[in-house]
C-alpha cells in the first residue's frame, strides 16, 4: 500500500470534521424535475458521461456523444440515451440491468458549468422511445431511460482549474499518450504498431457511419 492505512477516513463524522458545511444554496440545489434550463442544456449537449455500477460493486463511467440533444427529454422526469455503435462490452447496459441506477454528467462545449442527473434507470426496447432518433441517427437496439430523481448544476471550478476549454492549454498536452500507446503499455500490441492504429481509425469511421439514419 502506497499510503498510511491509519489515514483512511472511515466515517461520515470524520468527513464532517474535515470539511466546512455547504452553503444553503448548495445544500438545497437538488431537484426531482427537469426544469426549462436543464432541458435547454440537454437539448444543446453533444456529450455526456454515463455512470453505472454492477451488483458486485464494480463501477463504470462511459462517454457518450452524438448530435446536440441526442439525449432526449421524454418528459419532465425522464431522459433517454440511445445505445449507438461501440465495442459491445455493454458495461453500462449490464450495470443498469443489474442495479437499476445510473447517473449523467452533461457537458456543453465552452460551458464550465455542467448538469448532473441521477436516478432509477432501465434498458428499454420500446419503439415509442427508439423512434425518437430516426431523423438524426440509426435506430438504436436499446436505450437507457433515466428518471430524474436528482437534477442539479455542478459548479465551474473543476473545468476552470483544468482549463478544459482554453485552447492555449492544449498545446502543452499534445504529447499525451493516445489509445494505441495505452494498448502497447498494457502489452496488447506492439509499440507504434501502424497496422493497429489504422485498424482503430477504420473501426471509428465504420461505427460512426453505421450511426447514420437508415435510408
Amino acid at each position: 500500500m502506497s499510503f498510511n492505512p491509519d489515514s483512511i477516513v472511515t466515517s461520515t463524522e470524520q468527513l464532517a470534521e474535515l470539511y466546512r458545511a455547504p452553503s444553503h444554496l448548495v445544500a438545497t440545489k437538488k431537484a426531482a424535475v427537469i426544469d426549462d434550463a436543464s432541458t435547454g442544456i440537454l437539448e444543446r449537449s453533444p456529450f455526456v458521461l454515463v455512470a453505472t455500477s454492477g451488483d458486485d460493486g464494480s463501477l463504470d463511467v462511459s462517454p457518450r456523444g452524438g448530435p446536440p440533444g441526442f439525449v432526449r427529454v421524454l418528459d419532465e422526469h425522464h431522459v433517454a440515451i440511445p445505445d449507438l455503435n461501440g465495442n459491445n462490452l455493454i458495461d453500462s447496459l449490464r450495470g443498469v440491468v443489474a442495479t437499476g441506477r445510473a447517473g449523467l454528467l452533461v457537458l456543453v462545449p465552452g460551458k464550465d458549468e455542467t448538469l448532473r442527473l441521477n436516478g432509477a434507470a432501465w434498458v428499454v426496447t420500446d419503439p415509442a422511445v427508439l423512434d425518437r432518433w430516426d431523423e438524426e441517427l440509426r435506430r438504436p437496439t436499446t436505450a437507457i431511460v433515466i428518471r430524474a430523481d436528482e437534477v442539479f448544476m455542478h459548479c465551474a471550478k473543476a473545468f476552470r482549474r483544468g482549463r478544459m476549454w482554453d485552447p492555449s492549454s492544449w498545446i502543452d498536452l499534445a504529447d499525451a499518450p493516445d489509445g494505441l500507446d495505452i494498448l502497447s503499455a498494457q502489452g496488447l500490441v506492439a509499440s507504434n504498431d501502424s497496422a493497429t492504429r489504422e485498424f482503430l481509425e477504420q473501426g471509428y469511421a465504420d461505427d460512426l457511419a453505421r450511426d447514420a439514419p437508415e435510408s
